[in-house]
């Protein structure tokens, strides 16, 4: 055994490639486009590597949606909007037409009112006996003097 200090004998091992002999199988009919296609390959050092291609999944293509105009997205929302609008106003309409029936109530009970005193009034019994009563007799009147 050498010394690690001095230089001495060194061992090189070099790397053996294995070669496989690939036992062959039995043909077995297969449908065109299940069996990924084989694809070789050589390196620059002479070998050849021969493997499945592997294809990434491919994925259905969705259903292509028509685009949608933009005219027709700003119809969509205001028709939207208008009918979010449409409850206050229909809420509104309802409040003004329900005090417009309340101050003509208010108007036609107060024209009642006011035009049954005025019928009492001009029409009631008429009183005798609150009044004054002048009686006139023969009256003299002298030297600016009246006299009864």
């Amino acid at each position: 055994m050498a010394h690690p200090e001095q230089p001495g004998a060194l061992e090189v091992h070099h790397p053996q490639p294995i070669t496989l002999h690939p036992a062959t199988a039995p043909l077995v009919p297969v449908e065109p486009g299940t069996v990924p296609a084989v694809q070789s390959i050589v390196l620059p050092n002479g070998r050849v590597v021969t493997g499945y291609a592997i294809e990434p999944a491919k994925t259905e293509p969705a259903a292509a949606k028509p685009p949608i105009s933009r005219a027709a997205v700003n119809v969509a929302l205001g028709g939207v909007g208008f009918a979010a609008v449409c409850g206050g106003l229909l809420m509104l309409t309802t409040f003004i037409t329900a005090l417009t029936a309340f101050v003509t109530q208010l108007v036609t009970l107060a024209a009642v009112l006011f035009g049954g005193y005025i019928a009492v009034q001009v029409l009631g019994p008429r009183p005798t006996g609150g009044g004054t009563t002048v009686n006139i007799r023969k009256a003299v009147i002298k030297r600016n003097r009246f006299y009864q």
